[in-house]
């Protein structure tokens, strides 16, 4: 019976959360991403982000995605339960300090935060497996296109 009640807690919070959702426009996501610092941020440009919130969720802030292991792969930038929030259901370090349903409106601020403490860490956007097969070493300038904003598109990576 218990198990019920997870599963009827965790769709309620889901369809909540679909509710508040929202697909960004490239260029309304690049203004936003910019406002909160990421361009340059660790040596990332905002083409950066953008090319990796495309493939990873198609801007889309209501994405949920399911994992083999278990785990399940939150909003926008797809931080996983396992180690980034918890979402009530799997064992996760929660280095975010959140939980998963935080991840899934249109307020995307807390998704920024949390996406800098994964490119803070080691593997930095290595740890997304869409960026590296689809971003890493290209040109990412056709991202800002059309965009009216101050980012540089092609931030040099700094080296650490």
């Amino acid at each position: 019976m218990k198990a019920w009640g997870t599963v009827v807690v965790t769709l309620t919070v889901l369809i909540v959360a679909t509710v508040d959702a929202k697909i960004y426009e490239r260029c309304d996501l690049a203004m936003k991403l910019e406002e909160a610092g990421l361009n340059g941020f660790q040596g990332y440009s905002i083409g950066d982000w953008l090319c990796l919130a495309h493939y990873v969720s198609g801007f889309d802030t209501s994405v949920v995605d399911h994992n083999l292991d278990g785990s399940n792969q939150y909003g926008i930038f797809q931080l996983n339960s396992a180690w980034w929030c918890d979402n009530g259901v799997t064992p996760t370090k929660n280095l975010c300090h959140m939980e998963c349903h935080d991840l899934l409106n249109r307020h995307i601020l807390d998704d920024i935060m949390c996406a800098k403490k994964v490119v803070s860490s080691r593997d930095g956007m290595n740890a997304w497996g869409s960026w590296t097969q689809h971003c890493q070493g290209r040109d990412l300038s056709e991202w800002l296109k059309g965009c009216n904003m101050h980012a540089k598109p092609n931030t040099k990576r700094m080296t650490s």
